[in-house]
């Protein structure tokens, strides 16, 4: 959800979903100015052992925007996105972002796990893709 959905973010969920109020606690003790960081929701699934897209689903039913996507896409301000195209990309990296794509995009986690593989950042991963003109998609928080 964009900029103009802020303050509807529960309307992606239907009305019957649940939102554990353990889980919206820590949400709250880890969010400033109705904001929390891709990694505060993410040390959050990990310490909770709770698949980060229920995370997403706790924040959108509290109205938190996720800020500061460790892929640089988007909640920076005042730009919004911080990754760039890189200058260039290695020949294994190409291939395994080639090899991960469905429909000529990659999905956010397994961009994470190329990240781990490549040793390098998640970020440096996002701008291999932005120079390749590949789509990241599936949020693993479920914001795209």
């Amino acid at each position: 959800m964009g900029h103009e959905d802020v303050g509807h973010f529960a309307d992606k969920h239907p009305k019957e979903t649940h939102l554990d109020p353990a889980l919206a606690e820590k949400i709250k003790q880890h969010s400033t100015e109705d904001q929390l960081t891709c990694a505060a929701a993410h040390r959050i699934a990990e310490e909770l052992s709770l698949p980060p897209a229920q995370i997403g689903i706790a924040m959108d039913l509290m109205e938190i925007r996720i800020g500061k996507c460790q892929m640089g896409l988007f909640g920076y301000q005042p730009q919004k996105r911080i990754v760039k195209p890189s200058p260039s990309v290695p020949a294994e990296l190409k291939a395994d972002i080639q090899n991960a794509l469905t429909d000529n995009r990659i999905s956010c986690q397994r961009c994470w796990a190329l990240a781990v593989k490549h040793d390098i950042r998640k970020i440096d991963v996002a701008a291999a893709c932005e120079s390749l003109q590949i789509k990241i998609n599936r949020c693993q928080l479920g914001a795209f």
